[in-house]
């Protein structure tokens, strides 16, 4: 099988990416927003809404970014081991109060989270004789006590989202307008929005942005870079301060080129893989 071809979907869907998923039987069925989404293991998309969606991104040359960002071997031995593992498209608003909710968390912890706020804020539905809660739209969230939000397990988060929710309610900021923009005027926005530093809004802008350039920093990162590329990518303290990453990143991007997020996710999905870390 051609490698443009291939998706792996047990990997994309189980690589950090997105979280509201369960596996049933040869199937995963997951929360897109106000969609439900059911995908076969071939990587057919069935959705409740019956709406097309580029949710694996099969526009994306995939042959030509491995070529791109398979720089040294530390990459070709990531690309080769996963390959057939996506960037995910998934709903922008979903997406920024996940990776809110993500700061200072694990996966499972997240994915409980997300599945209380859907359940307590999300409309149910009905898809396959399967109950869902669908993700809560913002103005929800936005009218939601503090209260609320904390019962769902976020703690300091709370605040955040609801900040979140009312800057998308207000329209203070279009998430499908900033798909648009570039990557430094989307960041300049998305990190406007309190709680929101360089690592998350990498992630929004890498996962449902458009950004392929994107290369979120997490301890699980810096990690890799300290161990694979310490003679590349030098950090010059412990913790990465907002000027510290700014330029890391551009040497990551000029390491990696215009798709170092694909390269990031390759990297991630190994190194979590290497130390045997739990998934959805």
């Amino acid at each position: 099988m051609e490698k443009s071809c291939f998706i792996d979907v047990e990997n994309s869907i189980n690589s950090g990416q997105v979280f509201l998923w369960k596996k049933n039987k040869e199937n995963w069925y997951g929360i897109d927003g106000q969609d439900v989404l059911k995908v076969s293991k071939s990587g057919r998309i069935k959705s409740y809404n019956n709406t097309k969606t580029d949710f694996f991104r099969k526009r994306d040359d995939i042959d030509r970014i491995i070529k791109s960002i398979s720089k040294d071997s530390t990459t070709r031995k990531a690309v080769k081991r996963y390959l057939g593992l996506r960037i995910i498209e998934q709903d922008p608003f979903q997406c920024l109060i996940s990776f809110i909710v993500s700061s200072n968390s694990n996966i499972q912890k997240i994915k409980n989270s997300l599945e209380n706020i859907s359940r307590k804020f999300g409309n149910r539905v009905e898809f396959e004789n399967k109950e869902f809660f669908l993700f809560p739209k913002p103005e929800r969230l936005a009218k939601a006590a503090i209260s609320e939000i904390k019962s769902c397990g976020v703690g300091y988060r709370a605040k955040f989202i609801k900040d979140a929710a009312s800057t998308v309610m207000l329209k203070k900021i279009d998430l499908e307008n900033l798909k648009k923009s570039n990557y430094q005027d989307v960041k300049r926005e998305i990190c406007q929005i309190s709680g929101i530093g360089n690592k998350v809004a990498d992630c929004v802008m890498l996962f449902s942005l458009d950004k392929l350039e994107s290369f979120p920093l997490d301890r699980w990162m810096i990690r890799i870079l300290e161990r694979y590329y310490s003679g590349r990518f030098e950090l010059e303290t412990k913790t990465v301060t907002e000027k510290q990453y700014e330029v890391l990143h551009e040497k990551i991007v000029k390491h990696f080129g215009p798709y170092a997020g694909y390269a990031q996710q390759f990297l991630f999905k190994m190194e979590r893989e290497n130390y045997q870390k739990k998934w959805l």
